[in-house]
């Protein structure tokens, strides 16, 4: 499985790609891809990469695991395929964006259209076992996913995470507060207690527009 991923997301990972971990990892998830039913497809591992380049990057969002049903998982976190129904999730999410901005509930969960405007998507582990969630954990997405989130609080300023959950938070603690905005909140699912209200997405839009930066249109 050669590492196909958008040009400017290659030259500020390269070293990355270089290191024991990631050479271990990718011969781990070829194999996967090979005997079992792994999602998403192979062709859409680096989505959030392709979708939204490194130098286009404004918000970024972070997920644990991909979707591990049949069709769902399109590499973008939180995102599912069109024609899929949106996960509980999502739905929750589309809830807080309509209380706190008034925009209808879309009739489809891909998130594509947000990446696209420059916000990046990233699940900390980039590939699933079908029907088996956490599958691919501590195989070294982790740190790859790391070693991302960390070169973006580095390299660029004025970006704005939004961490869901204690996952995405502590996953978070690299994060360079002083030169970036961090809004936290409890994770949007069901089982989850807490999310919302807290008017995040007008917030996100706010501070890009301080920035003279075009707002995301949610």
């Amino acid at each position: 499985m050669e590492v196909k991923i958008e040009e400017s997301w290659k030259n500020v990972l390269a070293e990355e790609f270089e290191k024991p971990y990631f050479v271990k990892l990718t011969a781990f998830v070829r194999e996967e891809y090979q005997t079992q039913t792994i999602y998403p497809p192979a062709k859409l591992i680096f989505s959030a990469f392709e979708k939204c380049p490194f130098d286009d990057v404004k918000v970024v969002i972070l997920g644990q695991d991909p979707y591990h049903g049949e069709g769902q998982a399109n590499g973008l976190c939180f995102s599912v395929a069109d024609g899929i129904t949106t996960p509980p999730s999502l739905r929750n999410v589309f809830k807080e964006i309509k209380e706190d901005l008034g925009k209808p509930v879309p009739k489809s969960g891909n998130l594509e259209r947000w990446a696209e405007q420059g916000v990046f998507l990233l699940n900390a582990t980039l590939t699933v076992r079908a029907k088996t969630p956490g599958s691919h954990q501590k195989k070294g997405w982790e740190e790859f996913t790391d070693a991302v989130i960390k070169k973006i609080s580095e390299e660029k300023e004025g970006i704005v995470f939004m961490l869901w959950g204690k996952y995405a938070q502590d996953k978070g603690n690299v994060i360079d507060t002083a030169k970036h905005l961090v809004l936290k909140d409890a994770h949007p699912s069901p089982m989850a207690k807490g999310y919302g209200g807290k008017k995040h997405f007008s917030q996100v839009n706010e501070y890009l527009k301080s920035k003279g930066l075009k707002e995301i249109d949610w």
